[in-house]
């Protein structure tokens, strides 16, 4: 406790921050390889989140003297415990996943614009169309999908584009509008599952449609290495 007061001194002012400096920037560091490098190129607002509290601990605290460096690195300890348990939890759980992230909403689909999913995501009429401008697509009847991200980008898929610029299969999770916009159906990929060794789209951490093949990514490697 007398080196920590000490260390609270006026005299060793600078000293004090320098360490709270070391501290913040090592756990910064620790907290990166931990939690993922998602936050480096945030594309949720979990990684948004995180990067702002982050920011807003080390900075704030740094030039209070109220604010002993055993309590900032408790306040670091928590924070850190939060962003990587629930960067756990995404993992393991879609439902959690969808609760925190959110979801990628489609608002153009076979050239018509569904409104509703507009207001959903909270994107004028204006926007859309500064957003397709944009990408040099001037007439929605142009566009077959386009879907606003949760990081607000909006990826469009043309009419004329063969493979879809989305997997079919994500986390085990079957994406049905997807399948809708290359003509398939679900029963068309259970049937290529199990043709191919698998027997729920559980099994796949990524599915591919490209050039009329399925490419799978299995959780297991086991008989992708048969």
């Amino acid at each position: 406790m007398f080196v920590i007061s000490y260390l609270q001194s006026e005299e060793l002012f600078y000293l004090n921050v320098f360490l709270k400096l070391l501290l913040g920037l090592v756990s910064l560091v620790l907290i990166i390889n931990k939690s993922g490098k998602g936050n480096l190129a945030p594309s949720t607002p979990m990684d948004q989140v995180q990067n702002y509290v982050l920011g807003g601990i080390i900075g704030g605290v740094i030039y209070s003297p109220s604010v002993s460096i055993l309590q900032f690195a408790v306040v670091l300890g928590i924070w850190a415990f939060l962003i990587i348990g629930m960067r756990k939890l995404k993992t393991k759980s879609h439902a959690f996943r969808m609760f925190i992230d959110g979801a990628p909403i489609v608002i153009i689909k076979h050239g018509e614009v569904d409104v509703e999913a507009c207001r959903k995501a909270k994107i004028t009429a204006s926007e859309v169309a500064f957003k397709l401008r944009r990408e040099g697509i001037y007439y929605v009847r142009d566009v077959k999908r386009a879907v606003f991200e949760q990081n607000g980008e909006l990826i469009i898929v043309l009419k004329d584009e063969e493979n879809p610029k989305y997997p079919i299969i994500t986390d085990g999770v079957i994406q049905s509008s997807v399948l809708d916009d290359i003509g398939k159906t679900e029963e068309w990929l259970m049937a290529e599952l199990q043709r191919a060794g698998y027997h729920s789209a559980s099994e796949i951490f990524l599915a591919e449609y490209e050039k009329g093949q399925l490419k799978l990514v299995p959780y297991s490697q086991e008989k992708k290495d048969k």
